[in-house]
């Protein structure tokens, strides 16, 4: 974990009263597995994140693509942090509330249909239904295997994306369609606007729906890229899971005073 980027960034972290620390889920906090449901954080970066929430002197949200319901049943420290789920659709706040953006009809239906295309394609793969997307994973799968998967669910999702208006977009060992309209961005604005001038941010994920929340985060805080290997990225600094990113929380919550 090196670079100017972070140094300067810590420099004003261990000045500041207060912090804003936003984090996305897989391939940041936890593994990737081939059962999502079975992708707990690593064991050390939990404790980790357990004691920067116990200071109360930073704000640190999960910003994930993931459903709220699949998620919460991964986390078990206490307390439970801040949650945007389901790229700024779900909002779980500290003390336990919910607040949900519903889907319209035509968006209700639009996935209906996405799911049952998805089904009867008969692919190798795994398809999960979200609340307001559904994603189909090839993690697990041979890459040749895993790629004719994707082109062929990519064919069968085009046109009732372009009936409804869905986006396609891939992440890291598969691809998702969902409704318009919110992104991880849209949390990170919301974030944002909460929070005073001057405030350290920082962003940490690794993969393509990351960029829209390394964007909305600008020149405000430091975005960090996720990942074992590099790729091109609006971050403007890189860590490799799961050590770097340990090293950087240890070094936030000793900021923090712990």
């Amino acid at each position: 974990m090196t670079g100017d980027e972070l140094r300067l960034f810590f420099g004003l972290l261990d000045a500041a009263p207060s912090s804003l620390l936003l984090l996305d889920y897989d391939g940041t906090l936890a593994p990737f597995r081939e059962d999502p449901a079975v992708a707990s954080p690593y064991p050390q970066i939990a404790v980790l994140l357990r004691d920067i929430l116990r200071t109360g002197l930073s704000r640190t949200v999960i910003v994930t693509g993931r459903s709220l319901a699949s998620i919460i049943p991964l986390l078990d420290f206490r307390p439970i942090p801040e949650i945007w789920a389901s790229h700024g659709r779900e909002h779980r706040l500290p003390g336990g509330e919910i607040r949900r953006i519903k889907p319209t009809e035509t968006q209700r239906e639009g996935l209906a249909e996405a799911l049952r295309a998805g089904r009867s394609s008969n692919l190798p793969g795994r398809l999960e239904e979200k609340p307001f997307s559904a994603a189909f994973h090839v993690r697990g799968l041979s890459n040749d295997i895993g790629e004719r998967s994707l082109v062929e669910v990519r064919r069968v999702w085009r046109p009732v994306a372009l009936r409804v208006g869905f986006s396609i977009q891939a992440f890291d060992g598969g691809i998702e369609i969902r409704a318009p309209g919110r992104s991880k961005g849209d949390a990170v604005e919301e974030l944002l606007a909460e929070t005073p001038a001057g405030t350290p941010a920082a962003y940490l994920g690794d993969d393509e729906t990351d960029e829209d929340a390394f964007r909305a985060l600008g020149s405000r805080g430091l975005s960090v890229l996720v990942r074992r290997e590099w790729r091109p990225t609006h971050a403007r600094a890189w860590l490799r899971p799961p050590e770097e990113v340990q090293e950087f929380l240890e070094r936030w919550l000793r900021a923090c005073g712990g």
